[in-house]
């Protein structure tokens, strides 16, 4: 693995001075950051990639779970969520750059497991319609897609193309259950209607109306159905989701787009609390369900920040601050990989006693959707501002800092 590690270690964090207080000095060196986040990137990715373009993720990948009957659909989980979290990256494509020629490896070797996982001859081929839980990745995997279309979907095969939409159409004979799982079947649809022309447009629609009209709590939340439970799936999957469905159903003009706009107003909201929850340390509060999944908790505020939709007063070099301590925290050491790389289950450690039962080590590589905003170039604000302090940071410091308010949109 360290001949695929280009980047070499930096001293990311000496600008974090501790006097008093502790105060980011105000040197721009952000290129630092983004590489600290690159090559986190690699350290996460490389035991997928790697072993699935070469036809052996099934064989060397290991399996942890409370629960044995997942093991099945583990290989599609560590793929598509971990594609969903580097398509953005993928799509600036190649150059010649030191992280271009990173990014060719990775759109080459995203581009033949993509190829592997719908060949019946592969070792590595991948049941899509097998019920349920496949109906999950599937999703992850049109939503990755969609993130990618240029540097992937058009680069694959006329074959692989037509063999991925096979797979994604056959899974409309599963029945999602009643909360989020609705945005996968809309999900899938959506990607459809890109790349086909055509959808089920009651699949499509059906998830959309539910979170329009009955699942909103209020500023910036929903409920994952018609129960409320305080936890972070807003982050995981509803913002993320609503978002990159509501972009393709306003492309294409269907009915119920116009909720984009209100939707990116609540979108922009939660993502400003979940500035707020990270700590002057670069922390964040172990709440709900699926806390193995990391810093997938910050989905949505990586893609608020992809997306430039972020309030007003919370800036992109704050937001980048923020996440890189907290990637630096989490990854920059070996605790929460085994000895060949792969993820373990826990928050902060091997902590198998967090995860739930539908929690396998597939499952752990939603922690990727934290590096969307790497689908920004060095020159977007985002990553050549000066550093900022986030909200916690700025106020424990005794800096000026705003009230927070209540939104309802």
């Amino acid at each position: 693995m360290s001949t695929n590690i280009i980047f070499m270690r930096n001293s990311i964090f000496g600008r974090l001075k501790k006097d008093n207080n502790q105060e980011i000095d105000k040197t721009p060196i952000s290129r630092d950051d983004r590489v600290l986040w690159v090559k986190s990137l690699q350290k996460i990715a490389f035991p997928v990639l790697d072993n699935l373009k070469n036809n052996k993720l099934k064989k060397v990948m290991p399996y942890e779970s409370i629960n044995p009957e997942n093991e099945k659909f583990s290989y599609l989980e560590a793929f598509s969520r971990l594609f969903c979290g580097i398509a953005p990256w993928l799509e600036l494509g190649p150059d010649e750059t030191t992280e271009g020629k990173i990014r060719e490896n990775f759109i080459d070797s995203t581009i033949k497991c993509l190829k592997n996982i719908v060949d019946i001859n592969s070792p590595d081929n991948i049941i899509f319609k097998e019920p349920k839980q496949s109906l999950v990745d599937a999703a992850f995997l049109a939503q990755a897609l969609l993130r990618s279309k240029n540097e992937i979907w058009f680069k694959l095969s006329i074959d692989t193309q037509s063999k991925l939409i096979k797979e994604l159409k056959s899974t409309r004979t599963i029945t999602p259950y009643e909360n989020s799982w609705l945005l996968f079947t809309s999900m899938i649809e959506a990607t459809l209607l890109e790349f086909t022309g055509e959808c089920d447009f009651n699949r499509l629609n059906y998830g959309i109306s539910k979170f329009k009209d009955e699942w909103y709590v209020g500023d910036g939340v929903y409920k994952d159905g018609d129960t409320f439970r305080y936890d972070y799936y807003s982050s995981f999957v509803i913002h993320p989701m609503l978002i990159d469905i509501l972009i393709v159903m306003r492309k294409y003009n269907v009915e119920d787009n116009g909720f984009l706009d209100i939707e990116l107003k609540r979108a922009s909201r939660y993502a400003a609390e979940l500035e707020r929850m990270i700590s002057p340390e670069g922390t964040y509060p172990v709440i709900g369900m699926s806390m193995s999944y990391r810093t997938g908790v910050f989905h949505l505020l990586a893609q608020a920040s992809l997306l430039k939709i972020l309030p007003k007063n919370i800036t992109p070099s704050q937001v980048r601050a923020a996440l890189t301590l907290i990637i630096k925290n989490q990854f920059e050491g070996d605790q929460n990989f085994d000895k060949d790389g792969w993820l373990k289950i826990g928050f902060n450690g091997s902590q198998l006693d967090i995860s739930e039962s539908n929690i396998n080590t597939g499952s752990l590589y939603l922690c990727s959707t934290v590096f969307l905003p790497l689908g920004l170039s060095f020159n977007d604000p985002f990553w050549s501002d000066p550093s900022a302090e986030w909200t916690n940071l700025k106020a424990w410091n005794g800096h000026e800092i705003d009230s927070d308010k209540f939104i309802d949109f």
